[in-house]
């Protein structure tokens, strides 16, 4: 007898430590084909429960029928069975659904051994509580949900689904901020919603995210294959919703201005992490270190910096054509143009171009009270060809910073069109690739999602229209400048650079422009 208390006291403890071992050997569920069994996990819902042990929020996105409401409904009976006083609250988009979740934490505690039965105060279609003080309730989704009592762990099925799921979570975190976690499931549903909108931040580890990012789309469940998908879009009638419901693809609510399937090349090909993130706010994202025989760009929207928006920059090598940093983040504009300054001074002096619109002149000012030599100048009026340039290369007749023109702005998004469908440009950022899947057009005008921000998208507007019409980096006159300067070195003029006693050019890159010995070195 004392040998069997023994082994049920050390079973006991496996239990209590590893809600796997709990529930691959106790726990019995009822399969929708083969009816009572026991829950013989699957490795990747054994690693989704390891995850939730060690975090305390978590967010999954996944594909549908993988048990997954099942495997948290376990996990809930094992905070309840092993910890004394743990108040679960499961919210659904129906009372029914979030009952259904009770209803299968029920099933697993009235079929396990006597031993690991502590007994129950309340047992109702709503309500489980054990003699512990622990319980799981189910409730509607009701922006009152979990405002009156201390969760232990807020349970969000459907989340993508619950339309006012953000009132429910920001009540619900007055009783979570005490120590409590989350764990939110779905299958996404379109962009603009609350769910999305946390997973992508998760996605990118923003700092004002909580969540732990767990994806699992259709192929980690080892009994389904290529068949089962493509049977899925016969199935399912579209294979836009057999994408969402199977592969975790976010169908889009709008019509996107760049497509699906260019954005899932850059998205299987370039995107990756930063090799360094700094500043305090670890918001400037590094891929490359300055390669000091290359030519650099650093382009930036402006932000007031206490609102809803970013302020960002990007820093294409102009002549790998390819981002290698970038920076989003809420700073005030003179901060964002000391920051602008140092990035772009770090990158080989590189050319400097932020917008100048209403709070950018701020900004604007701030560069050029720092004396920093290469800003762009915008020519005045709507010329943008390599005569109006010149004509106007007296910056006292030109507007310092990019100009953003009602009749510029759709030319800066349709050169971001050109170059993704054309892979003429590198991007790595996950970021950026977030805000291009949510910008759409509305009302014929193109534009983020409300509720998502555009502010990489159109910094990175101005990189791809200067990288295509600027003077200084079009191919064509790339070649024409190289062609001239070649000229200029062989030319025995007393205009074309800065000779030395001896007769010999010093400096080739010096042109008399009005009166004065000017560097025309930046044109390669």
């Amino acid at each position: 007898m004392s040998d069997l208390k023994q082994i049920i006291q050390n079973e006991y403890i496996k239990c209590a430590q590893d809600p796997a071992h709990f529930m691959r050997k106790y726990c019995f569920i009822q399969h929708p084909q083969r009816g009572r069994i026991i829950f013989n996990l699957f490795p990747y819902q054994e690693k989704c429960l390891h995850l939730f042990k060690e975090n305390d929020y978590c967010i999954i996105n996944k594909s549908r029928q993988l048990g997954l409401s099942t495997l948290v409904a376990g996990y809930a009976l094992w905070l309840m069975l092993f910890h004394k006083d743990k108040n679960i609250l499961c919210i659904a988009t129906k009372q029914d659904t979030a009952k259904n979740m009770v209803s299968k934490v029920k099933y697993m505690y009235d079929n396990l051994p006597s031993w690991l039965t502590i007994g129950y105060e309340e047992k109702n279609k709503l309500t489980l509580t054990l003699s512990n003080g622990s319980k799981i309730k189910a409730s509607s989704s009701s922006t009152d949900a979990g405002r009156s009592e201390a969760v232990s762990l807020l349970i969000i099925d459907e989340a993508a689904f619950i339309d006012n799921i953000g009132e429910i979570w920001a009540s619900a975190q007055q009783t979570l901020a005490t120590g409590g976690g989350a764990i939110v499931l779905s299958t996404p549903y379109n962009t603009g919603n609350w769910f999305h909108s946390n997973w992508a931040k998760a996605e990118t580890g923003a700092k004002d995210n909580l969540f732990l990012p767990i994806r699992l789309p259709w192929w980690v469940h080892p009994e389904r294959d290529q068949k089962w998908r493509d049977d899925q879009d016969i199935i399912l009638g579209d294979p836009r919703i057999a994408a969402q419901e199977c592969d975790c693809e976010f169908n889009m609510s709008g019509d996107t201005v760049f497509y699906k399937e260019y954005l899932e090349f850059y998205k299987e090909t370039y995107i990756k992490d930063p090799i360094e993130k700094r500043g305090i706010d670890n918001n400037l994202w590094i891929w490359e270190a300055p390669n000091y025989s290359h030519t650099y760009m650093v382009v930036a929207d402006v932000a007031r910096g206490d609102g809803k928006d970013f302020s960002t920059f990007h820093v294409i090598d102009v002549d790998e054509k390819r981002q290698v940093a970038e920076y989003k983040g809420q700073i005030g504009t003179r901060d964002f143009g000391h920051l602008l300054v140092g990035i772009a001074t770090e990158y080989n002096e590189a050319l400097l171009a932020p917008e100048n619109a209403n709070i950018g002149w701020d900004t604007v000012q701030t560069i050029v009270d720092r004396g920093y030599a290469n800003l762009y100048y915008s020519p005045k009026g709507d010329k943008l060809n390599i005569e109006s340039y010149f004509d106007n290369y007296d910056t006292t007749q030109m507007i310092p910073g990019f100009i953003t023109s009602p009749k510029v702005r759709p030319m800066m998004i349709g050169k971001i069109q050109e170059a993704i469908k054309e892979q003429r440009v590198i991007f790595y950022s996950k970021r950026l690739l977030d805000e291009m899947e949510v910008f759409i057009w509305k009302n014929g005008k193109a534009q983020a999602q409300q509720g998502y921000n555009d502010d990489l998208v159109m910094a990175f507007g101005i990189g791809m229209f200067l990288m295509d019409t600027s003077v200084k980096y079009s191919q064509n006159y790339l070649e024409m400048s190289k062609a001239t300067l070649s000229n200029i070195q062989s030319s025995n003029t007393p205009f074309a650079g800065v000779y030395n006693p001896n007769g010999k050019i010093e400096n080739p890159y010096k042109v008399k422009i009005k009166g004065e010995m000017e560097s025309i070195k930046w044109l390669l």
